[in-house]
């Protein structure tokens, strides 16, 4: 054995991505021949590209986005309305089988960690000439599409062209401009593009309704970094307006894409997404039933059916549990050659194309289409073409590859957060019941942590499976999903990223007692025998 490399000290922040990059085996230098290819690409604009520099496209992104691949620009046009999502044309600079190709089919996707990004393509592309900055020229493709009233795709377009960002917009800026405060680059831009942007929004917004979609609402955690490397405060995202407005862009986009590629001889690497496993479903209505919620019974499951049950938790203290035990209960969603559809956006056909820089899959759609409606000779090969479903098995592997690396190391960051404030006590909800403990998420940080069954008031713990509880067989305490306690942080391990707690008394602060409020709603409880055994006299 030896030491291949070595990565720093284990109390180093910077460490702990690299911790995540390397358990994954995720490739981050890039070889010689793909970092050369980038290095030489030069823009110039190929014959036949269309001139859209006139048209007033601009990027919404978060404010710590690190690149640009999509621009939107909408106009009314009759009883409907006119869009354009302008992607960045990074097939011109990848060509199929090139080196950089290559790589990029090798990484899958880019990898966003809290301090810093692998990228799926070198700098030179996803942050130069494939990033569309402001005033600056961008060969992109293009997809024009036209939708009705109700929001309805009635038909659509794509071409290659040259563009010109004409701003770099952040979610916040662009729904502050919307809700009456606009700062000095929107004030500019409120008539001419938001309110435009905002209009074909609402009513692709309809279409979503309609077809009636699974709407989850699960918190993001942000990871802020100060420029030590140390971790300075972790936050929800806020979900705004202006961020379900670019969805539903990009989502219109990719159904174009998908139809366009469907209605021909190629073959398209599709987004998919199977209906939930019935066995899962089964499990799910079991533990929404303590919660007091049911979930319909029937041959065939919609995802209304699911949103129906998250209408009734909405705005709820329950309200984070039931969305995640729902997400718990669908597929996982992949990429595949053979359309099933898409069962969360209730999509009979849909593919990736709008984040070519970061997704192999959209590079790939991408191709398809510049052939599909001669567009160039850069086009998908026979060659890929016969290599979709290979390629489609290993970036379905690299996607959870990443998600799993991404949400290690904001765990080890959040661990290394929570390291200072040990002995603190927190609010927090059980998620999870197993017969060796119960697992709480700190409203504060959104972070998790055991609480061990032998650190419970003591007592003989049944673990009921069907109920999702531990109840205690003499005292009849109760301890469900979906509980609120109060804890306190014993232990926080940076390496693991794991952290140990301790329920705490909410009205005496006392360590290893139970609160009332924290007893599961409509959970049975046995009559207790006799008085609760002193502290420190545990039974099991």
């Amino acid at each position: 054995m030896r030491i291949a490399e070595r990565l720093g000290k284990a109390d180093d922040p910077r460490v702990f991505s690299l911790l995540a990059i390397h358990g994954a085996g995720i490739p981050t230098e890039f070889p010689a021949e793909a970092a050369d290819q980038a290095a030489r690409a030069r823009f110039e604009v190929p014959k036949g590209y269309t001139d859209l520099t006139g048209l007033p496209l601009v990027t919404i992104d978060g404010a710590d986005a690190r690149d640009f691949d999509d621009a939107v620009w909408a106009e009314p046009d009759g009883e409907g309305w006119h869009l354009v999502v302008a992607i960045a044309d990074v097939a011109h600079y990848v060509p199929a089988g090139s080196p950089l190709d290559r790589e990029a089919e090798k990484r899958g996707n880019s990898v966003y960690l809290p301090d810093r990004v692998v990228p799926m393509l070198p700098e030179a592309l996803s942050n130069g000439l494939c990033s569309l900055v402001p005033g600056e020229e961008r060969l992109c493709l293009a997809a024009d599409l036209w939708i009705d009233g109700d929001g309805n795709l009635s038909r659509h377009r794509f071409r290659r062209g040259v563009m010109r960002s004409h701003a770099r917009l952040t979610y916040e800026q662009v729904q502050a401009a919307r809700d009456g405060s606009p700062d000095e680059t929107t004030a500019a831009l409120l008539d001419t593009a938001i309110a435009l942007l905002y209009g074909a929004f609402a009513a692709l917004s309809k279409a979503r309704e309609a077809r009636g979609t699974l709407d989850l609402d699960l918190p993001e955690r942000v990871v802020r970094i100060g420029e030590d490397g140390h971790v300075v405060g972790i936050a929800e995202r806020t979900r705004l307006d202006s961020h379900r407005l670019i969805e539903e862009f990009m989502i219109a986009a990719n159904v174009a894409a998908a139809e366009s590629l469907a209605g021909s001889r190629l073959g398209c690497i599709y987004r998919v997404h199977d209906a939930p496993d019935p066995t899962r479903l089964d499990a799910l209505r079991d533990a929404l039933s303590p919660l007091g919620y049911r979930l319909a019974k029937g041959q065939v499951i919609r995802p209304r059916a699911f949103t129906q049950v998250l209408d009734r938790v909405r705005g709820t203290a329950q309200a984070p549990l039931v969305n995640e035990l729902i997400l718990r209960s669908q597929a996982q969603a992949a990429y595949s050659p053979d359309n099933i559809g898409h069962f969360g956006l209730a999509l009979p056909l849909y593919a990736h194309f709008t984040s070519p820089i970061r997704r192999y899959a959209d590079l790939t759609v991408h191709r398809a289409l510049i052939r599909r409606f001669s567009l160039g000779s850069d086009g998908t090969t026979e060659e890929e073409q016969e290599r979709l479903e290979e390629v489609a098995e290993h970036i379905s592997v690299t996607e959870r590859r990443a998600a799993a690396a991404e949400r290690e190391a904001v765990d080890r960051f959040t661990a290394a957060f929570l390291m200072g404030r040990i002995g603190e006590v927190f609010s927090g909800r059980i998620m999870g019941v197993t017969r060796f403990g119960l697992f709480v998420r700190l409203a504060e940080t959104g972070a998790d942590g055991l609480v061990p069954v032998s650190t419970l008031p003591d007592d003989f713990y049944h673990h009921d499976e069907a109920a999702h509880c531990l109840v205690g067989r003499r005292w009849g305490r109760v301890f469900g999903l979906g509980a609120p306690v109060t804890v306190r942080l014993v232990q926080a391990e940076p390496l693991t990223g794991g952290c140990l707690l301790n329920l705490v008394d909410a009205d005496e602060g006392a360590p290893g007692e139970l609160a009332p409020r924290a007893m599961v709603p409509g959970a049975h409880a046995a009559r207790p025998r006799g008085r609760p055994p002193q502290r420190g006299k545990r039974r099991r």
